[in-house]
Formats: C-alpha cells, structure tokens, sequence
C-alpha cells in the first residue's frame, strides 16, 4: 500500500479542499495515525485553514509547524533567487520528517492560482513527483461545458505524463448536474480502468459564506446582539437605501442587510419582520459608514433580548460595504459541522470510495527522484554516523562540501592539510569549520607509524621504510592508511587526483574480502523518477566472464544496499539468442556464472540495453524475460562502454550521476571525478558511510 497520496489542482475554483476532507475521512476508517503535509502554505502553519479544519476534526498527531514544507513567501523568494532546486530539497525534507510520524500521509498540492507568474504551471505536479507519491487530481468543472470538461483532463493527464508522476485517480469537482452523467461515462471511456473517475456536482449554497466570516473578512465592530452563534450561512444581500415598506416586499430568509448606520428606520423595520409571522428572517445587520443609531435606539435595542440579531458596524460606505461583503466566499472551517456534514455527504454519494481504496492500496509509492535518494542517504547516515576522511582539503569544493556535511550532521569529518592554512581559506570564502578535524601528514606523528605499518605490508614488493616514508606524505596514501588503522570509517577523494592515484592504495593494503574476486565500480544514475545502477564505468577494462558475473553480483549487493530492488541485466550488443560472437558468449557465460553463485539473484542476459529499460521493446525482442523492460541494474560488457554510456546518458537526459562507488573493498574508499560539483562530494560520502555502517554491521 501507499504510504502517502497527493492531491494536485491545476486551475482555479476547484474546491480541493472538499476532496481532501472526503479522502481524509475515508482514510480514518482504516488507518489511525493519519498525517496531513501541504508542500507549500499561503500562510504560516499556525494560520493554515486547511490544518486547523483537518486537526480539529481527525485529531492529527502532527503539531502544525510539521505539517508545511515552505510558505508562498519563502517559495517566491527562492524561484526569483534561482534557488528551484533548494525549494524542493526543503519540501521533501519536511515531508518525509511529516511521514515518518505517521502511518499514512495526505499531502495536498499548492493552488497555482494563488502563486506568482515566477512558477511553472506545473509545479504542483514537479512536487508531487519529488515526493515519489502517488497522485489524485482534482479538476474543476465549474461553468464548464462538457468539451472544456474533457479537455482540461487531457491537458492535466499530459502533464501527469510528461512529469512520470503516477495517478491512480481524477475526481472533477462543481461539475453542472445536468451535464454530470454523461460527462463521467465520458471521462471513464477515456482514461481506461488504470485511472479511477468520479464526478462530483456544484451544489447550490455550498459556497455561501456565514456572517463570521462576513464580518472578519469586512474587519466589523460589534454593535448590538448576539457575539456567538454567527454560523448562520448568508444567501444573499439586501442594500436598504429605500424606506421601510418598499424595503419589506425585498426581504428574504438568510439575508444579511446592509444599511448606513443612522437608518434608525430600518433597524427596527428589520427587528419587526423577525416577530411577525408573515416575513422572512435574516441573518444579521451590518452598519455602515461608521455611524451609530440615536442613545435612545441603543437603549432600546438593549431590551430586545428575544428580537435579538446580531449587529455589526464598518467604517466603509453603503457601496463599498455591499460590494465587500459579496466579494466574501464561504469556506470550510472547523466550527461549521452543518457545512462539513453536507460535503462529507457529497463526497461519499458520488465518489466510489471502495474503487478508490483499492487503488490506494494498489499503488505503491515507487517513484525515486534525485531529491528523495539524497534525502534518504542523509538520514540513513544519522542514524549511526561514521568519520570520514576527505584527503584534499587544499581544494575550495571540498571545503564547501565539509561545511555542508557539518550542518546537515551526516558525518564526522577530518580534512588533510595545513590546518592554518585550510582554515584561512574557508574564511576566505565565508565558510565555518567548526566541529571538523584536520591533519597534516606531513608534519604529523602518525606519519612515522603509518610508514612502519606500509613498510610491513609492503616489503615483499621492495620498498624500503624510506621509500614508505616518503610515501606516506602523499595524502591519498595518509588518508587510506587512516582507514586501515581504524581511525576513520572510510575515505572519499579524487575531485583533484586521478582514480588510480585515489584508488591504487585501497588495492594495496585495504583489499578485498576472500570471497570478492575484484574491486568494481557502479554509478548511482538519478532520473526524475527513479534511480538506476550502472557498473563497472570506472576501474576495469576488459573483464572476463568470471569477472563480469562478479560485477554483477557486487553490483546487485550495492543497489539491494541503498534500497533499489536489484534486476540485472547483462548487456551485450544482442539480446537473448539472436547473437553470436566470443563477446556475446562471454556475457552469456557470464549470466550462468552470476546463476550459480546466487540463485536467487534476478539476472538475464546478453541483453540490449533498449530492451532492458524499455518495456514495449522487451516485449518485442525478449517477451519471456522477467528481467527485460524492469531491469535496475544494468552491468556494461567492458569499461570503455561503460564509461561512455554513462556519460553520454547523464549528458542527454539530465540525470544525476553519483559516483564512481568502489565494490568489493574491506573497507569504503571512493572516488570522485575530477570535474565534480559539491553536491557530488556530499552525496558521495553519505554512501561512504553507509557501507561503512554495512560492514560493521557484517562484522557484528
């Protein structure tokens, strides 16, 4: 089942928040810690409508400030700063904070209406699929004939689709009831069984607004009658500028009349309708223009207690005034259980609330953006953090990185170099390394004892301690040898030296486990909406089918790792049968090796990388294949394809390439690219620390 579902609205006056109440409600018969996120408020928590309505009905265990990612405020600011994608990053953070307090989480989309020209027509969609949640869309019938109804549809499936954002169901909102069932039996014969359809009516009165509100939204004085019990919903208003017996013939129930406050005449004409039996009562009287009835009318309405209406006064005039006053639109609010009951009944008329269950519980919350995979390698850390070495702290991005990494508290950290000088550039560049640890193997006392141990390891090769010595002032050997000595976790570098240069010491005297044949990489290759592993594109060249089957099976073990259901597929230039050739055996035999030694392993191949991904083509050129069009691991043939396709792949599509991550090792070391931003550094050693956490947790 889903663990969390989102509402989005495209356009303007779709009543959303009667969806949201209807779904919440019809989620609290099942689920019982429900949670309630909007990604973007109008308003602080404490002030947000919608959280109010929803707390004080369904007794959420979130506390408001839990339940908002970013105001408008803070969301404009960033879009017009060019800050997009910290804008999101914030959002889904505060989400899965949100979600993992609760059992199911009920996110509801911005209204695009209320935001400035700054923001795409989509956004609401762009968040929903960086939340990685499944999606309702509540569309707007309001004075919409039935082709306006069903293009508006088409124009927000498309945009559902281009997003790769899943929707499991659309509910059309304030649809003309005479237009309702045919329009539905239209909608449901477009959009197929994968997408649920509902059609909801306008229904008269729904948006009349009570005299509370009327009178907050005008700013009104009390001036006579009643304080409470305003809840009485205003059908229309009465402007009484003519004298009391014309006015009379307009009266009607549920008005609320507006008059200038010295028309002592109409508040007692007013007052006479409520007694007699022949006239219609109204909902209240408003003054205006600031003025007050005679000392003798306050008095006299002041022994009125059974007449009683409640009386407000405003400072504008009788226009003015009126025109506010119409301008108000009713709303759901807590304190209206009249108005609450009539939309809950609404909903569960004509929404097939068992079909929407099911696709709920159907539907998983599979989609992975890059956003909600660094989220998760982040809190994945905290949860037991490890001491990471990064060697070149000569350079300003690893800098920049180890300040971040500080204030997100992912990671203890210990930078190589001069630490005066190190720390006259971070202040240099306004940076604050506070809490972060440095070292210079070069003047340092572990220097000699790093020398001695490397000595030992490496005498049979023919090095002398001098040799060892000297080496150990090179920070790629000083910061690996910290690793083997236990004194940090793992290391991560190469944003200024080579991969041989980061990586040769690791195979030197870190090595592989007895049952790991060699070292391998994988990239991390974040899509939009899902991420993929690719290996080896970084360390070897021309692997056997020995090798290949174990690149494979590290590869699968790392994916299976952080979370990616591991379906491998060995790619070749054929797939299935349809080749030959010793570089298609060889991926063949690859595949039976990978079989044997892991039986359970989900792996298929040669395949082409088309029919791997693509599901229309699997069904075409490997139809009985359970890996081909589902594959998550994709294990290239040899490095000089591998390295290409993953930069040609990251180049043309977008996607975020996190790696180079080393496989196989004792203990993690990891490369960078040379060209790598800071992002890349910090999402790097954020999975260095997790297989660090894996290996204790191995050893234990």
């Amino acid at each position: 089942m889903a663990e969390s579902l989102y509402i989005a609205s495209l356009e303007a006056n779709s009543g959303k928040l009667v969806l949201t109440l209807g779904v919440m409600e019809m989620l609290s018969r099942r689920i019982d810690r429900l949670g309630f996120f909007r990604p973007i408020s109008p308003v602080p928590a404490e002030k947000d409508r919608h959280i109010q309505l929803l707390t004080d009905r369904f007794q959420l265990g979130l506390q408001p400030a839990q339940m908002v990612g970013v105001t408008h405020e803070q969301a404009r600011a960033w879009i017009a700063a060019g800050e997009e994608r910290r804008l999101f990053r914030e959002i889904v953070s505060r989400f899965k904070e949100a979600e993992a307090a609760c059992d199911f989480l009920l996110c509801e989309g911005p209204d695009i209406t209320h935001l400035s020209d700054g923001f795409d027509y989509d956004i609401s969609i762009r968040i929903a699929r960086e939340l990685g949640t499944p999606a309702l869309y509540v569309s707007s019938g309001y004075n919409c004939s039935m082709d306006e109804l069903l293009e508006n549809i088409r124009v927000a499936e498309k945009a559902f689709r281009q997003q790769h954002c899943p929707l499991l169901a659309i509910l059309v909102n304030r649809v003309d009831p005479r237009i309702l069932d045919k329009a539905e039996q239209h909608l449901r014969e477009e959009c197929g069984a994968d997408i649920a359809v509902d059609l909801l009516p306008e229904v008269e009165g729904l948006e009349n607004p009570t005299m509370e509100e009327i009178i907050e939204a005008l700013h009104g004085e009390w001036f006579s009658g009643p304080k409470e019990g305003l809840q009485r919903e205003t059908k229309g208003f009465k402007v009484a500028a003519m004298g009391p017996a014309n006015f009379l013939g307009y009266l009607e129930k549920d008005d609320l009349i507006i008059t200038p406050g010295d028309r002592t005449d109409i508040i007692l004409t007013t007052l006479a309708a409520i007694a007699s039996k022949n006239y219609p009562t109204p909902v209240g009287i408003l003054l205006s223009g600031g003025l007050i009835p005679a000392p003798s009318v306050v008095q006299l309405l002041e022994g009125l207690d059974e007449l009683a209406i409640p009386i407000y006064r405003v400072a504008t005039d009788t226009f003015r005034t009126a025109m506010n006053a119409v301008a108000v639109t009713g709303k759901l609010r807590p304190d209206n259980p009249k108005k609450i009951a009539r939309v809950l009944g609404l909903f569960e008329t004509h929404v097939d609330i068992p079909t929407l269950e099911e696709k709920i519980r159907l539907t998983p919350s599979s989609t992975v953006s890059p956003l909600m995979f660094e989220y998760s390698l982040f809190q994945r850390a905290r949860q037991d953090k490890k001491h990471i070495v990064l060697p070149e702290g000569e350079d300003d991005r690893i800098l920049q990185a180890a300040e971040l990494l500080q204030l997100r508290d992912v990671v203890d950290l210990t930078l190589l170099g001069r630490e005066d000088k190190l720390r006259s550039r971070a202040a240099a560049l306004g940076l604050n390394l506070d809490g972060v640890g440095f070292i210079d193997p070069q003047t340092s006392e572990l220097r000699d004892e790093f020398a001695r141990t490397f000595f030992a390891l490496r005498r049979h090769k023919g090095i002398t301690f001098e040799n060892a010595y000297d080496t150990m002032s090179d920070v790629s050997y000083f910061g690996t040898m910290m690793v083997h000595a236990d004194m940090v976790d793992g290391m991560v570098s190469g944003a200024a030296h080579t991969t041989a240069h980061t990586i040769r010491p690791a195979f030197q005297f870190i090595r592989t486990p007895a049952d790991v044949l060699i070292v391998s990489s994988v990239f991390f290759m974040c899509f939009e909406t899902r991420v993929l592993v690719y290996g080896d594109c970084a360390v070897n060249p021309n692997p056997n089918s020995e090798q290949l089957a174990e690149i494979a099976i590290s590869s699968a073990k790392t994916a299976r790792m952080f979370g990616i259901d591991p379906v491998v597929a060995m790619l070749s230039y054929s797939s299935g049968t349809s080749g030959t050739g010793t570089d298609v055996e060889q991926v063949r035999e690859a595949v039976e090796i990978a079989r044997r030694r892991e039986p359970e392993l989900n792996i298929d191949g040669p395949i082409q990388y088309d029919a791997a991904i693509d599901a229309t083509v699997a069904k075409k050129k490997m139809p009985e294949s359970k890996v081909a069009g589902r594959a998550t691991v994709f294990i290239f043939p040899d490095l000089n394809t591998g390295n290409n396709t993953y930069k040609a792949v990251q180049r043309s599509s977008g996607a975020v390439a996190i790696g180079p991550v080393l496989q196989g090792l004792n203990k993690p070391v990891n490369d960078l690219s040379r060209g790598c931003l800071v992002p890349d550094i910090i999402n790097t050693v954020a999975i260095t620390a997790i297989q660090a956490q894996k290996i204790d947790q191995a050893g234990t």
